[in-house]
C-alpha cells in the first residue's frame, strides 16, 4: 500500500495483506514517520492485492471463495535481508517472493476485475514498505539503520483483509494458509 489514505483511499475498498507482525518492532518506527498508510491503522506488510473489491461485493459467498482460495496455499517462512527501492519508496524485499506472487496472482485471476495496483505497474514486486514519498537522504538514512539489523525471519500463516472507513484501515477478517 502507498500514499496517505485521505489521498488514495475511500471508504468500502479493501486490500489483502501479509501482515508481518516479525517486522513491527525494526520498521514500526520508521513507517510511522515516513509511511503514511502506518499512520492510517496498516500494520508492517507485504501487500497480496489492493485494492481488492469494494466491501458491498464481499457476501458470504464471496468471502467462502476467499478463504478457500487463500487455504489452498500453505503457511511459509520469509526472510528479509536487503532493502530495495522503487521511485518513491524504500521497502525490505523478502526473500522468496515466490509465495507472495503466487497468492496474488491466484487473486486477482479469480477476480480479473481487481488486478493488483489498479493495474497501474506491469511486475508486481513483493516488499514491505518502510518509507514512502519521502527525499532520497531519507531513504539513506533509513536504509543505514535498518541494514545494520538485518536479516529478519517472519512467519506468514494468514492473509487478512483491511477495509478502508475513508481515514483509517481497519482489519476485518483473517484466512489461514492451510494448504501443503
Amino acid at each position: 500500500m502507498s500514499d496517505s489514505a485521505a489521498e488514495q483511499y475511500r471508504a468500502g475498498e479493501t486490500a489483502l495483506l501479509a501482515v508481518v507482525e516479525e517486522a513491527e518492532p525494526l520498521v514500526g518506527p520508521w513507517r510511522r514517520r515516513f509511511d503514511a498508510v502506518a499512520a492510517a491503522g496498516v500494520p508492517a506488510h507485504v501487500t497480496v492485492l489492493v485494492p481488492f473489491l469494494d466491501l458491498d461485493r464481499l457476501d458470504a459467498a464471496t468471502m467462502n471463495d476467499l478463504s478457500a482460495l487463500i487455504g489452498e496455499h500453505g503457511p511459509f517462512t520469509v526472510r528479509f535481508d536487503r532493502c530495495g527501492r522503487f521511485p518513491d519508496a524504500l521497502y525490505l524485499a523478502p526473500t522468496p517472493d515466490r509465495p507472495f506472487r503466487a497468492l496474488t496472482e491466484a487473486v486477482a485471476a479469480r477476480w480479473p476485475e481487481a488486478p493488483p495496483y489498479g493495474g497501474r505497474f506491469a511486475d508486481i514486486v513483493p516488499h514491505l514498505t518502510v518509507a514512502h514519498r519521502q527525499e532520497e537522504h531519507v531513504y539513506d538514512e533509513v536504509e543505514a539503520a535498518l541494514t545494520a539489523r538485518l536479516p529478519l525471519t517472519a512467519s506468514v500463516a494468514s492473509i487478512a483483509l483491511f477495509v478502508c472507513d475513508g481515514d483509517r484501515w481497519h482489519r476485518r477478517a483473517e484466512f489461514p494458509l492451510m494448504g501443503a
